[in-house]
C-alpha cells in the first residue's frame, strides 16, 4: 500500500478515511468556497492517447509538417521594418542597431515606399496564433533565454504556460509474446487441463456442449471417458448475464466459496462479513452475519478454515477477529491480537484504541492451527491459534505486506509474500536461522496486489500495479545471495493505482524477470485487485482469472490468450435506483464530480465454484462506486435468458430477500409489474420443498 494508506492504518483512534483509499472534499469544510461545475470536470481525466487533438499541448511533428507559406503570398512587394520597443507609439531614433530592429525584406517588381510599424500594430494586424507564437518566440530569443528543445528534459511546460504533452511511442516488444510458448507447453503436460486430440480447425465451428457430448459417445477424439468428461467441463465458461444480483449499500472487498463449495463469505466496508449457505450453488440460503468492532476503513480480507467452523477476518488494525460459522452460536467473536508474541506482560484486551500496524492479507494454514497475516510494518506474522499469539515474524520487505499464502495446503512450512516493494519472496519455516528467505521472485516493476497458489508446493500466480499478471515456478526462483545484489526499486515508478491511469508507453520489462508466463489485458487500479488459479472440480485447473477495474473478470488460458471475459458491470448496469440515503458515507469520488453522476463497477474480487460452473464475483458497484455487489454468473450456453426460477437478473438484498424498492419504477415498470405478479403467485403456490425456507432462492 501506498505511504498515506500506511498512516491510515497505524493512527490511534478513529482514522481519516481520505488518507487511505480516497480523497474527499466537502465544500462545506472549504471555508465556504464551492466547486463551480466546470472546475469539477478537470478532476474526471482520463489518460491521454497519441490520437487527441487537444489544442493545449503542443507536437512538435505537427508543426514540422505544416505547410509552409512563403512572405511573397501575403506581403508582395512590401518591405516592413519594425521596432521591437514596447512602446506604441515610439520612433526609431535613426541610430538603430541588430537588437532594436528586425526587417523582413520581399523582393518587388518596383520600389515601394519604405513603411515602418510597432510590434503592437502588426499584432492587431496580423492577429493570429501561428504569429503570435512567432514573435513570443523572437523575443525570448532576443532576451537570452535558450529555446526549448523538443528532447530536453523539461518541466512540461512551454514558453506560453501551455502544457507540452511528452508522447511516448508504445512498443508491443516490450511484453511479453502472446501466445506464450511456455504456456503452451504448460498447456501440453496435462498440469493445467487437458487438451483434446482432435479440433475441427477447418470449419472453425463453436465446440459446444451437445457437440462434445456427441464426440463422447461417438469416441470421436479417441479419449477415455475420464478424459472427455474433463475435456467437457473444462469448457464451461460462465457467461456475463448475472443469474442473480446480491446488492449491498456499502462497497464489497472480498468473496470467496470454500474449498468444498457448501459455504460462501462477503466482506463489506460496513464492517460485516455475510455467510450463506452455497451447498446449492444455483440456489443459495442466508447463514449469518459477523461484525467487526472498532474496525478501520475497511474490512480487508477473510479466511475460512479448513474445516469451515471458523471465519478469520481483518481490518486495517493489528487484531484479527475468528467467528464461528455455526448459525446457532451467537458468541461474540474472538480477538486475536497479532502484536501480542507472549512478551511484554499481560495481554491487553482489544478496545478500538492504539493499533500497532494495520492487516491487509490473512491466511489459514492447512491444518487449521495457525494463520498468517501480512501487514503494514514490512512484515509477515504467523499467530498459533491455541497458544493465542504470534510465534513468528519476518520482517523482510521495504514496504507494505499486501498479500499472503500457505504454498501448500497440506503442509505449513512454505509462505509466500506479495509487497508493494515489487518482490514476491519465498519463506521456509525450517532454515530460517539466519531470518532470511529461502528465495525471491523478481519480474514485477510495480507493487503487488495479490498472491495465490495452486496449492501443490510448485506454481505461485500474482497480480501487479504494473497491470500483469504472471505464473511463477518455485524451481525457477532466483537465489536470495544474487537478490541481495540487485537493487529493485531501481526498476520501479512508484505508480499509484488508485489515482492515476497507467500507460503502456510507461512500461519497461524487468531484466531480472525470472517468470514463466505474464498475463496483461485486465486493469489493475484503484485498489488491490485479485486472482486466481481456476479450480480442479469444475475447470481442470484450466485458466487463471483475475477482477478488472473495468468492471470485469478476465479469463485466460495458460499461454496468456484470453479464454472469456465475464462482463459484470453490463450484467449489473442501472440494477438499482439511485438512493443518496443508503450508500456509503465514504464516495471513491470528489463529491461533486461528473464521475459521481455515473454507474461504475469495480470487480475486486472473484471465486469459482469447486465443482459447478459458476463464478461469483465481489464489486465495488453502484452510483458513484459508493456500493457494492456480488453477482453470481453461470455456463448458460450464452442464452440471454432461461425458463427456470428464479429468472436471470434477480436482485435481492444482503439477506437474499427480493426487495421491490430495487427496481426503478420510472425506468423498469415492466419488469416491476413481473417481480410483482411472481411475488403474488408465490404467496399462493405451495414451496415443495419445505427445507429451503424464505431464505433460498
Amino acid at each position: 500500500m501506498s505511504s498515506d494508506e500506511r498512516r491510515a492504518g497505524v493512527q490511534n483512534g478513529s482514522p481519516d478515511p481520505s488518507s487511505h483509499a480516497t480523497n474527499i472534499y466537502d465544500t462545506e469544510d472549504a471555508g465556504g468556497e464551492s466547486f463551480d461545475e466546470e472546475d469539477d470536470d478537470a478532476m474526471d481525466f482520463e489518460p491521454l492517447t497519441d490520437e487527441s487533438e487537444d489544442a493545449e499541448f503542443f507536437d512538435p511533428t505537427d508543426e514540422a509538417d505544416a505547410e509552409f507559406h512563403d512572405a511573397d503570398d501575403g506581403l508582395n512587394g512590401v518591405e516592413i521594418s519594425f521596432s521591437m520597443n514596447d512602446g506604441e507609439g515610439d520612433e526609431p531614433d535613426g541610430n538603430q542597431t541588430e537588437t532594436g530592429t528586425r526587417t523582413i525584406t520581399a523582393t518587388a517588381p518596383a520600389p515601394r515606399p519604405l513603411v515602418q510599424v510597432t510590434r503592437s500594430q502588426i499584432l492587431r494586424l496580423f492577429g493570429q496564433h501561428g504569429l503570435q507564437d512567432l514573435f513570443r518566440t523572437h523575443q525570448t530569443h532576443a532576451s537570452g533565454n535558450p529555446p526549448l528543445d523538443d528532447n530536453e528534459d523539461d518541466d512540461g511546460y512551454m514558453a506560453r504556460g501551455t502544457r507540452r504533452r511528452r508522447r511516448g511511442q508504445h512498443h508491443a516488444s516490450r511484453y511479453p509474446p502472446i501466445p506464450s510458448e511456455a504456456g503452451k507447453r504448460l498447456m501440453a503436460s496435462g498440469t493445467f487441463g487437458e487438451s483434446g486430440f482432435y479440433e475441427d480447425k477447418l470449419r472453425k465451428r463453436k465446440d459446444r456442449l451437445a457437440r462434445r457430448l456427441i464426440y463422447r459417445e461417438l469416441a470421436v477424439n479417441q479419449d477415455t471417458p475420464a478424459r472427455a468428461n474433463k475435456l467437457i467441463s473444462q469448457g464451461l465458461i460462465p457467461s456475463s448475464n448475472a443469474d442473480t444480483i446480491i446488492h449491498y449499500n456499502a462497497r464489497c472487498y472480498s468473496g470467496q466459496f470454500s474449498d468444498d463449495g457448501n459455504f460462501f463469505f462477503c466482506c463489506g466496508q460496513d464492517f460485516k462479513v455475510r455467510m450463506y449457505d452455497t451447498s446449492n450453488p444455483y440456489k443459495w440460503k442466508y447463514y449469518k452475519t459477523a461484525d467487526y468492532p472498532y474496525g478501520q476503513w475497511t474490512i480487508t480480507d477473510a479466511s475460512l478454515s479448513p474445516d469451515n467452523r471458523f471465519l478469520a477476518y481483518s481490518s486495517i488494525r493489528s487484531v484479527v477477529f475468528l467467528a464461528p460459522t455455526d448459525p446457532t452460536l451467537s458468541a461474540d467473536p474472538i480477538a486475536l491480537d497479532f502484536g501480542y508474541s507472549g512478551q511484554g506482560g499481560r495481554r491487553r484486551q482489544f478496545t478500538g484504541g492504539y493499533s500497532h500496524f494495520g492487516i491487509w492479507s490473512i491466511r489459514f494454514s492447512g491444518d487449521g492451527r495457525e494463520v498468517v497475516a501480512g501487514t503494514s510494518d514490512h512484515s509477515v506474522y504467523v499467530y498459533d491459534i491455541e497458544a493465542k499469539q504470534s510465534i513468528l515474524r519476518i520482517p523482510g520487505h521495504s514496504d507494505d505486506v499486501n498479500a499472503v499464502c500457505f504454498g501448500d495446503n497440506t503442509s505449513p512450512h512454505i509462505l509466500y509474500s506479495g509487497s508493494d516493494d515489487t518482490l514476491i519472496k519465498v519463506w521456509d519455516r525450517r532454515s530460517m536461522g539466519d531470518s532470511r528467505e529461502a528465495g525471491v521472485f523478481m519480474g514485477h516493476t510495480e507493487g503487488l496486489t495479490y498472491v495465490d497458489s495452486k496449492g501443490d508446493g510448485r506454481y505461485v500466480l500474482s497480480n501487479g500495479k504494473d497491470q500483469t499478471m504472471k505464473l511463477w515456478d518455485l524451481r525457477k526462483m532466483m537465489s536470495t545471495e544474487k537478490a541481495s545484489n540487485i537493487d529493485a526499486n531501481r526498476y520501479t515508478t512508484g505508480f499509484d493505482y488508485r489515482f492515476m491511469p497507467y500507460s503502456e508507453a510507461d512500461y519497461e520489462p524487468h531484466p531480472y524477470d525470472c517468470s514463466l508466463v505474464t498475463f496483461r489485458g485486465h486493469r489493475v487500479l484503484k485498489t488491490l485487485i485479485r486472482c486466481h488459479f481456476s479450480p480442479p472440480g469444475s475447470t481442470d485447473s484450466r485458466y487463471v482469472y483475475s477482477g478488472s477495474e473495468d468492471g470485469c473478470i478476465y479469463i485466460y488460458n495458460m499461454d496468456a490468450t484470453l479464454a472469456g471475459k465475464i462482463d459484470v458491470s453490463r450484467a449489473t448496469h442501472h440494477s438499482r435506483p439511485r438512493d443518496d440515503s443508503s450508500m456509503h458515507p465514504h464516495p471513491y469520488y470528489i463529491r461533486g464530480s461528473r464521475s459521481s453522476e455515473a454507474w461504475k463497477t469495480c470487480v475486486r474480487d472473484a471465486s469459482w465454484h469447486p465443482s459447478a460452473p459458476v463464478v461469483a464475483a465481489t464489486s465495488w458497484n453502484g452510483w458513484d462506486m459508493q456500493t457494492g455487489t456480488c453477482t453470481t454468473h453461470s455456463w448458460n450456453d450464452d442464452a440471454d435468458d432461461d425458463e427456470g426460477e428464479p429468472k436471470m437478473g434477480l436482485r435481492v438484498n444482503q439477506l437474499l430477500e427480493e426487495d421491490a424498492s430495487l427496481y426503478d419504477h420510472s425506468q423498469h415498470g415492466g419488469r416491476t409489474s413481473q417481480f410483482r405478479s411472481r411475488l403474488r403467485s408465490q404467496r399462493v403456490q405451495p414451496t415443495g420443498d419445505g427445507d429451503d425456507g424464505a431464505d433460498g432462492w
